[in-house]
């Protein structure tokens, strides 16, 4: 099973970062974290590596939701939602699919709740150009 959404964009990383965060925001999402992962390597162990962002994204009525229904779930939250820059220089942007992820669970009370947050998430990765 494939545990992820992803596309290549005709946009620069930068305007790829913005387009991903305003996208997520009309799917009711918001990024509680931004990791800038070049930066961090390059910072702590003088690593030179690509352009790589984590945005950490949170839809807080599903959120609630969740984790009324499972109570350690946040173990696997927020949603992931990755910017970078590939080896051949285009921009790809990724984001988990919430049903794999929180089908380890076994918990099935969480399928609807994935669905519905995996549909937001897709449509989010479909819609960037």
């Amino acid at each position: 099973m494939k545990y992820y959404f992803e596309k290549i964009v005709n946009k620069g990383y930068d305007e790829a970062v913005q387009a991903v965060t305003a996208a997520l925001k009309t799917e009711g999402f918001g990024v509680l974290s931004d990791i800038d992962v070049q930066a961090t390597l390059k910072e702590k162990i003088g690593a030179d590596v690509r352009k790589y962002r984590i945005l950490g994204a949170c839809n807080p009525p599903f959120a609630h939701k969740a984790i009324n229904t499972e109570e350690n779930i946040g173990l696997m939250m927020p949603c992931n939602v990755v910017v970078q820059e590939t080896n051949e220089g285009k921009i790809k942007v990724s984001a988990i699919d919430p049903v794999a992820a929180m089908g380890i669970t076994g918990n099935n009370n969480l399928s609807e709740i994935a669905a519905e947050v995996s549909a937001r998430l897709g449509r989010v990765i479909n819609g960037l150009n």
